[in-house]
């Protein structure tokens, strides 16, 4: 069985109001631009499945200062197409380009064992077999040839891409905020093929084998 992080974002985890922590809240969704003139806009969910965004009810900007509700959503292309309530016009939907949405934890399901929610995995503490500090977590990608956690090294330079598997990651340990990572020869040096591709907001899972 593999292990599954339910996605938020994969950028580096944010802070809400006031600092408040990213794992008090999960970002769920980004706006993109406009669709047509009516005040539709393109989103990309973060959630496992697309509609859970409207299940989980009001969507909160990154400060808290503004809430919006999902009216409908439909697919198109590799996006989404929503109407937001209060939303009318091309005007007021270019407004909100590129705004990222979040959800309060607590109205999100919990995960089934072994799995994660991005917010989980982004700062924790990467560290070898031997206990070693590797890095910090800095962010989950998909780029279609399997999910991977990216992590910038202790000893600073380029971030790298570490495969989310297993193998590779054999023990994720929240509660005390670190991974365990087992890297084959060469992962971790600075040219290793794979080190710094651009970022992703697709989502991430931890498969069984390397």
């Amino acid at each position: 069985m593999g292990k599954r992080a339910e996605p938020s974002s994969s950028a580096a985890a944010p802070t809400g109001p006031q600092g408040e922590p990213a794992k008090n809240r999960v970002c769920v969704a980004r706006i993109g631009a406009a669709h047509g003139t009516r005040g539709e806009v393109k989103l990309w969910p973060f959630t496992a499945s697309a509609e859970a965004v409207r299940a989980y009810g009001p969507l909160e900007t990154a400060d808290g200062t503004r809430t919006f509700d999902v009216e409908s959503l439909r697919p198109a292309r590799d996006f989404f197409v929503a109407r937001l309530r209060g939303v009318t016009d091309r005007t007021a939907a270019e407004g909100l380009r590129n705004i990222d949405l979040y959800v309060p934890r607590e109205r999100l399901p919990a995960p089934e064992p072994d799995e994660y929610y991005h917010a989980d995995l982004i700062g924790l503490e990467a560290r070898d077999v031997a206990g070693t500090m590797i890095g910090i977590v800095m962010a989950v990608h998909n780029f279609g040839a399997g999910d991977l956690l990216e992590i910038a090294p202790a000893a600073g330079g380029e971030t790298v891409m570490v495969p989310f598997t297993a193998t590779t990651v054999p023990s994720v340990e929240i509660a005390i905020g670190r991974i365990i990572v087992d890297p084959p020869a060469g992962l971790l040096e600075p040219d290793a093929p794979g080190t710094a591709p651009p970022a992703s907001v697709d989502g991430a899972k931890r498969n069984a084998d390397g």
